[in-house]
């Protein structure tokens, strides 16, 4: 009877191995066109119903469509000075640009009408907001430096129309020189009624709330951090255990160490992946959509590159040096933006 056990429990064991999965590229040949030039820098993008919004340098902001290319464009002049907007989010009905800087403005724009509305505003020498994101059509959150001793975080819960900022006693305080980068409106994640927000800097920390901003964890990650222009410039979660985060040292674009973090227990944990390949400093990263967490793209003064693996294995895909920020359309379509463009690279 023994003997017949272990044989069982052999095969059981070999059919079980035979069934995982081994990840493998999901794609071959990668084709781009140009959706849109124009003078400035985008760092903040959204895609909403075959349209992409974008907002960036010189006050501009503005959407593409994906089918014809058509284009909408305008520019918001705050003090007759050129705002810089890095922070972009949607709803259903409008869409939200947040600008770098002080004074702080945040306006709502109706994707019909393009009527513009000034929501939130806040002024002082530290104000500088890095990125916003909505959960639904009511809730929605916004991250930027500290401004004392946290992080500035508010939080709207009427579409848009109000904004309220976290008190400190709410939030975990920050470290000396802990704050954030407006790289490419990626420092904030919301997934599955999680929210995750990521800090850089001489501290390089992920803030966690289950609960829309009423109570939070924070934990210490691997990735290079102790000086001003070091740590997680990107983040991104494929589910509510699977998350990735990139950055490194803005100061040392080629160094590939310490620049990729892996978490597959909802940010608790990280560990360090991809040490000494594929790209150095990053600017954004992103999971590929149905990919069971496996596959990542991120862009940055390298070039776009692909993993298929959890990030233990890069490939450049596109040789562009010049991209901040990237959002996929589907699991085949990504659009990605920086100096003076808007792409879209279909997978093949």
């Amino acid at each position: 009877m023994a003997k017949y056990i272990v044989l069982l429990l052999i095969s059981i064991f070999v059919s079980c191995k035979q069934e995982q999965k081994v990840p493998q590229p999901s794609f071959k040949t990668v084709s781009v066109d140009t959706l849109l030039h124009d003078k400035i820098s985008i760092r903040a993008l959204t895609v909403a119903d075959n349209t992409v919004w974008y907002s960036g340098s010189g006050g501009k902001y503005g959407f593409v469509t994906l089918n014809s290319k058509e284009n909408y464009s305008n520019t918001i002049v705050n003090d007759t000075l050129p705002t810089e907007f890095r922070a972009i989010a949607h709803t259903t009905s409008s869409v939200f640009i947040l600008n770098v800087g002080t004074p702080a403005s945040l306006y709502k724009i109706d994707k019909k009408s393009k009527t513009i509305k000034q929501v939130y505003t806040e002024t002082g020498e530290k104000v500088f907001y890095d990125s916003m994101e909505f959960y639904n059509d009511m809730d929605g959150i916004a991250m930027g430096d500290p401004t004392s001793d946290c992080l500035s975080v508010i939080i709207t819960n009427d579409g848009g129309e109000t904004w309220t900022k976290i008190s400190c006693d709410v939030l975990p305080k920050t470290a000396d020189g802990e704050a954030a980068f407006a790289a490419s409106d990626t420092n904030v994640i919301v997934k599955e009624g999680n929210i995750w927000i990521v800090s850089g800097g001489k501290k390089s920390r992920v803030f966690h709330s289950t609960d829309k901003g009423k109570t939070w964890e924070v934990y210490n990650t691997p990735i290079e951090q102790g000086s001003a222009m070091a740590g997680i410039f990107s983040a991104d979660f494929y589910d509510d255990t699977i998350g990735f985060a990139v950055g490194g040292n803005y100061e040392k674009q080629d160094k590939n160490l310490g620049n990729k973090i892996l978490t597959t227990d909802g940010g608790k944990s990280w560990q360090l992946v991809g040490e000494g390949v594929g790209f150095g400093y990053a600017s954004c990263v992103q999971f590929v959509p149905n990919s069971e967490g496996n596959e990542l793209v991120t862009a940055g003064p390298s070039g776009v590159y692909y993993s298929y693996d959890r990030g233990n294995t890069w490939k450049k895909i596109h040789d562009d040096t010049l991209l901040h920020t990237l959002r996929f359309v589907d699991n085949t379509t990504i659009i990605a933006a920086g100096q003076n463009k808007i792409i879209r690279l279909q997978l093949e």
